[in-house]
């Protein structure tokens, strides 16, 4: 699925509040990954290129026609030709590469730069990114330094990675600057279809239900 634009994939993200982190390494995992993904009623994934098989997944996916899939773990901008090649249709960085970002540009493919401190977060600013993946979550403070960001980066916007499963993901939904949750709790490696689609349903429906709503942060640093 192509032509995904920052403001599309911004949406999507917002009414899923869930993005699929996945490491794919064969093609019986993607099978199950994929079938238990979309029965369970996600629209979108990032496959990480972490494994020889990433770009294969990517490619099985985007031709589906179902998902936005884009590539996580991309670090230069070769990986994001590769990945566009396949058929991603969105970026996913671990931090912010100017490099990658003029290569995402020139593609016209959106990229979601990863960020962990007020330093990133202003590189990122600077050169026009508003939706920052900050990663990895649980070390650099979780929803406590989510909100501590909201007062002096009141317009960014965050998908939380790295650390998050289903005991935590609601305490960083609840944060009105949190568009979404990565993870793959819900989708082991050694899942079923059944399995996954089960798990994605019972946490589709605690985040449309009222379960976890999005509230005005609580803490304000100013600078």
């Amino acid at each position: 699925m192509r032509n995904v634009t920052e403001a599309s994939l911004n949406r999507v993200l917002r009414s899923t509040r869930i993005l699929p982190v996945l490491t794919i390494n064969n093609a019986p995992q993607l099978s199950a990954v994929s079938a238990g993904l979309q029965d369970g009623g996600i629209p979108l994934a990032e496959v990480t290129l972490r494994s020889p098989f990433a770009l294969d997944a990517i490619r099985a996916l985007s031709k589906q026609g179902v998902m936005a899939v884009g590539a996580g773990t991309v670090l230069v901008p070769s990986e994001v030709d590769q990945a566009v090649e396949a058929g991603a249709s969105f970026i996913v960085s671990p931090g912010l590469s100017l490099s990658v970002l003029s290569r995402c540009q020139e593609l016209e493919v959106p990229l979601v730069p990863g960020v962990a401190t007020p330093s990133e977060i202003l590189a990122a600013y600077a050169v026009g990114v508003r939706t920052m993946k900050f990663f990895p979550a649980s070390v650099y403070g979780g929803p406590a330094a989510l909100k501590a960001f909201a007062g002096p980066f009141p317009d960014v916007k965050f998908v939380a990675t790295g650390g998050i499963n289903g005991q935590n993901y609601a305490s960083y939904l609840t944060l009105s600057n949190v568009l979404a949750v990565g993870g793959s709790w819900f989708a082991p490696e050694d899942g079923s279809a059944e399995n996954i689609a089960t798990e994605v349903r019972a946490l589709l429906a605690a985040t449309a239900s009222g379960t976890v709503q999005p509230t005005p942060s609580s803490v304000e640093v100013r600078a």
